[in-house]
């Protein structure tokens, strides 16, 4: 009889929402790179979008140990899966998805007479019931927090916030400081937690669901999108409670440094490419080519947020009056409460025309990385808040919920790389710190930009920590396949 061990076989499966499965996607590629199994399990609609705007199927055709499944998230096909109701997808998975989920990995049916059984899950933080189910059938089981160190220490500590009275609290404390996250004493306020904190009671439904959803499940072990010069203080804190830690990001940095150097091995046609789920109006870096250096700011606020015609108005107005020339992503579903299409100001329209160019979606790392891209209005998600900081793009922080509030602080106050705007939104805030940025604080802003790119990129480098603490993943998912000594042990929040 055979005896051989079987090789490692990994499963795939986060949050379906873009920039969960945008980091997830090219932390898969860094393991099919390595030679390792994958299966990556997407929601029906989260695939059918993929397949509409991207070349996944083609790129990932390129691995042969890889493949796609898809599972239902329990959603009607036209839900809109954005804005406040994409958390109504934690409940419908929870009824859904889990038991399907369960079926699917104790069934065995990921195997195949060419296929080994799964022998490790990497889920998305959020989906407790999927690390669960690995436990149960004694596969490694590794939770990957999509969001940032410092994001996930602050929910870490959401019951002492409680325990000492800092939560609930009142709109007029705003401005105070929290004093019992440690790392953060000197410079966390209240209008920096997570937005699911403002709450007059702890009972609130959103307030509940949030941090139930934010506890690390008991899993082997955790991953990170960060590096450890970003988040080293926050880090350490982390560590003390779960020591197997990777921090291997920033990842879509890390695929690019990768796929570079297996270019002599593999086709030269593997490349990073998009993880859309919208379609990419690239006319916008053709209008960028013809932009003076670090002339433009560039605008977007992400793939969920959405805000009011009120909203829209003063940022558009805010932007024209700033005499910049500007690049402004708008979703076509980001705008809500829209009664028609009003007229357009002809200030706006014709300041638009002049210094101004509007798509429905960008190709955003292409667009940072472009040199006549001098600054970025965000929401301060941390996908977009990376990508930044690999481009050394100083920001503009708009934080619209979860955990952009507690990012967008560190942007502006830890790392100095920006200008927290958060709870405010009128043309002539948007007006000034769009000139701050992009002339008045330029060069300081740039020089901060510039030295954090430096370490960011030199992270994913051959010996950098990132470089090595994925090196260290693949061993370990390696070594568990192979019946190894484990040196595991369940770690939870």
């Amino acid at each position: 009889m055979d005896q051989r061990p079987l090789p490692a076989h990994v499963l795939f499966f986060p949050l379906p929402v873009q920039s969960h499965v945008n980091s997830m996607l090219k932390l898969a590629e860094l393991l099919s790179l390595a030679g390792l199994h994958v299966t990556f399990l997407n929601s029906d609609n989260i695939h059918h979008c993929l397949l509409q705007y991207t070349d996944i199927q083609a790129r990932f055709a390129h691995y042969p140990g890889f493949r796609f499944e898809t599972i239902s998230d329990g959603l009607p096909a036209d839900h809109p899966r954005a804005g406040q109701r994409v958390f109504e997808m934690f409940d419908s998975m929870k009824a859904i998805t889990k038991p399907l989920f369960e079926e699917m990995l104790i069934s065995g049916r990921l195997s195949s007479d060419t296929r080994p059984p799964v022998t490790c899950v990497i889920a998305d933080g959020i989906l407790s019931f999927a690390i669960d189910a690995a436990n149960e059938i004694g596969v490694m089981s590794i939770a990957f927090r999509l969001a940032s160190a410092c994001y996930n220490w602050t929910c870490f500590c959401i019951p002492k916030l409680i325990e000492t009275g800092e939560l609930p609290f009142k709109e007029n404390d705003m401005d105070r400081l929290i004093t019992c996250v440690p790392g953060m004493e000197g410079f966390l306020r209240h209008r920096d937690l997570p937005d699911f904190c403002r709450v007059d009671d702890l009972a609130d439904s959103k307030f509940q669901r949030l941090t139930e959803t934010h506890k690390t499940p008991r899993a082997d072990a955790l991953i990170l999108n960060t590096f450890e010069q970003l988040e080293a203080p926050i880090l350490s804190h982390i560590r003390s409670h779960c020591p197997k830690l990777y921090t291997i990001g920033p990842v879509h940095a890390h695929l690019k440094t990768r796929l570079a150097a297996e270019t002599m091995t593999l086709s030269s046609s593997l490349s990073s490419k998009s993880n859309s789920l919208w379609e990419e109006d690239r006319s916008c870096v053709t209008w960028l080519d013809a932009q003076p250096l670090k002339s433009v700011i560039y605008v977007s606020f992400g793939s969920l947020a959405v805000f009011t015609r009120d909203q829209l108005m003063e940022f558009w107005y805010g932007l024209v009056n700033s005499k910049k020339l500007f690049l402004w992503v708008v979703r076509p579903d980001s705008v809500t409460g829209k009664d028609g299409e009003p007229q357009i100001p002809v200030e706006l329209s014709e300041g638009t025309k002049e210094r101004g160019y509007m798509v429905g979606w960008a190709p955003q790392e292409e667009v940072l990385a472009h040199p006549a891209v001098g600054g970025f209005l965000t929401h301060s998600g941390w996908n977009s808040t990376l990508e930044s900081i690999v481009a050394g793009v100083p920001m503009i922080c708009w934080p619209y919920f979860v955990d952009q509030q507690v990012n967008s602080r560190f942007v502006s106050d830890v790392w100095k790389l920006g200008l927290d705007m958060k709870d405010t939104c009128d043309r002539a805030t948007v007006e000034k710190m769009v000139n701050d940025l992009m002339e008045v604080r330029q060069d300081e802003f740039n020089r901060s930009a510039d030295m954090m790119a430096k370490i960011a990129r030199r992270s994913v480098s051959q010996g950098g920590s990132s470089y090595c603490y994925l090196d260290r993943l693949i061993e370990d998912i390696r070594s568990t396949s192979l019946g190894a000594p484990s040196r595991k042990g369940k770690f939870g929040w």
